[in-house]
């Protein structure tokens, strides 16, 4: 191999791993990166260390320092152990729980987790099999826990895997503890990872906790008898080879629905995800053999997650009889009124009743609320910023709902990241509760649309991959601050806030408002005259640039829907073309 082109930091990476105290299989592994003739994978193995970032871990699994791997692995798990040791130092005894989900690796990386927080003295409560991820934040809680991991990359491809550390509450972790650990992890080294566990301190997590957790989920109900009267209700579920295929249709089933329409293939466990290119319930592709199920049976609702059962995708019929796949903005807004809508009903809404969403999600969240005398919360792209919201309101206010655009959403604060299990259980009722009120599900999607308003969102992204890709990515951001849009589908641009200094700007007036956030982070958003809203961020688990589009428009009626519909798709098309994406 040529080495002019490689930088130094790589070579000398490499160089550390073959000589360091690694295992005969990665050193043989570095070796053939290092004598092909392409250095590109050598470089994208080496160039950085992967991050044991806000939200921990996701990667390429493979050898090298920016690969998930036993060793990158190894050091989140030595580093959290060295910072759990610190923060509860005053407790007799540290314990975490540790889950999994369906991918390639993810059973290895759990035990070796188990072993090295063994080996420190914690004691660990490891899951007998994979998992969803809601149900390990619920175990950390049930189980009065300081601390818990679950292996997974969540709807990422097949070639990733992830690492997501939580604490004593169930939410992922946030300030001042997430920026701790990080500085514990970067201090590790191969040499202080402790592999060698304590079996006498590793106990299994199983049916027990299963139960415990759905009969939790079954708490969320609110028309126990709209299922006794459509309990029949056709619906196709998939969990696409991943952590969803037992629980879901346990608490289907536990909710009361007899008819559940499996995909056989889907069930099929594996990380492979062999009948998807990707697992993303998100991505029309991942649902194409449910909706095929869907014709066939004439089914009421489809519903799809992702392989560690924390996303819900859904498909209801439209005026036309077509299949049509609903959006997360969507989902978030037939939850959220539901929910309301209900409590309302049943004389549940006292006045202290909140919800959640995330800051690039629907602004219908906040008219829906506030017409309903709800008090309503914006926060940082993330559930875990949800159940700090969660957190500060613990005891004086009732949480009702939160989501986000990105197919999250948790019904009930008795987990604490989003929540596919307890969403699926819901989104089954609120369409039996739409049929028994003689309603589909797009109906009632267009009569919220009539109440409060029209609006269209898209996520486009750019992906840029490697060292060069991440500072092309970098250099976008700069760009849009420094040369903001003067107008975006002919309406001006009125306010920018920048979450990066936490300055609401008015470009039109000059008026600056502060935004009322505990921390910055990298964030633009712009906001037209016309209200039109665009938010820019880099993703934090993928080399991706993100940008989401809000337009907004009036509904007359029902048989507006489609020339609305076209009307703020092509405006959404302008707005891309004046940014260029």
């Amino acid at each position: 191999m040529q080495t002019n082109n490689i930088p130094e930091n790589v070579l000398l990476k490499a160089q550390e791993w073959l000589d360091g105290s690694y295992d005969a299989t990665t050193k043989a592994e570095v070796k053939r990166l290092m004598e092909k003739e392409d250095p590109t994978d050598l470089i994208d193995a080496f160039y950085r260390d992967l991050e044991f970032g806000t939200g921990g871990l996701r990667g390429i699994m493979g050898v090298g320092s920016n690969r998930m791997n036993i060793y990158t692995v190894g050091a989140a798990t030595q580093g959290l152990s060295n910072y759990l040791k610190k923060a509860f130092a005053h407790l007799p005894e540290i314990k975490v729980a540790i889950g999994h989900d369906c991918r390639n690796n993810s059973r290895l990386f759990s035990e070796t987790a188990a072993a090295i927080f063994s080996a420190n003295g914690i004691k660990v409560f490891l899951f007998d099999a994979l998992r969803p991820t809601p149900e390990l934040s619920f175990a950390i809680r049930q189980l009065g826990l300081q601390s818990g991991i679950i292996l997974t990359a969540s709807h990422n491809p097949k070639e990733y895997n992830g690492y997501k550390a939580y604490w004593d509450d169930g939410s992922q972790i946030v300030e001042p503890h997430d920026l701790n650990i990080i500085a514990e992890v970067e201090k590790v080294k191969v040499e202080d990872i402790r592999f060698n566990g304590n079996a006498g301190l590793i106990f299994p997590l199983g049916a027990e906790m299963d139960e415990l957790y759905l009969s939790e989920v079954m708490t969320i109900s609110l028309s126990p008898e709209a299922i006794k009267k459509q309990h029949d209700l056709k619906i196709v579920y998939t969990p696409i080879h991943g952590t969803g295929v037992k629980l879901i249709p346990m608490a289907l089933a536990k909710m009361g629905f007899t008819n559940v329409i499996h995909i056989p293939e889907q069930d099929v466990v594996s990380g492979d995800f062999p009948t998807v290119i990707s697992p993303n319930p998100e991505e029309p592709a991942a649902l194409a053999l449910a909706l095929r199920k869907a014709k066939e049976v004439d089914a009421d609702l489809v519903m799809a997650t992702d392989p560690d059962a924390d996303r819900l995708g859904i498909a209801v019929k439209n005026d036309k009889g077509e299949f049509i796949l609903v959006n997360g903005n969507q989902t978030v807004l037939i939850f959220l009124y539901y929910i309301i809508t209900k409590r309302k009903e049943l004389g549940m809404l006292t006045g202290k009743e909140y919800v959640v969403k995330t800051i690039v999600t629907s602004e219908l969240v906040a008219e829906i609320a506030a017409k309903n005398g709800v008090e309503y919360y914006d926060c940082y792209t993330g559930f875990k910023y949800i159940a700090d919201v969660i957190r500060e309101n613990e005891g004086k206010k009732t949480y009702i709902g939160g989501g986000e655009e990105s197919f999250g959403f948790l019904p009930a604060d008795f987990v604490r990241d989003k929540d596919a299990v307890s969403s699926c259980a819901l989104m089954a009722e609120i369409a039996a509760w739409a049929k028994e009120n003689k309603l589909t599900l797009f109906e009632m999607l267009q009569d919220i649309y009539l109440k409060y308003g029209y609006s269209k969102e898209k996520m486009k992204y750019i992906v840029r991959k490697g060292m060069a890709g991440a500072e092309e990515i970098e250099q976008l951001m700069v760009n849009f601050r420094k040369n903001p849009p003067k107008m975006l589908a002919g309406s001006p641009l009125e306010w920018m806030k920048d979450y990066d200094s936490l300055i609401n700007k008015n470009l039109l007036t000059g008026e600056v408002r502060p935004i009322a956030q505990k921390n910055t982070s990298n964030v633009l958003q712009f906001f037209t005259v016309d209200g039109t809203k665009v938010s820019v961020r880099p993703s934090g688990t993928e080399p991706k640039i993100k940008f989401y589009i809000e337009v907004k428009a009036k509904l007359n009626s029902r048989n507006e829907f489609d020339e609305v519909e076209l009307t703020t798709t092509h405006k959404i098309d302008l707005v891309m073309n004046d940014l260029a994406i």
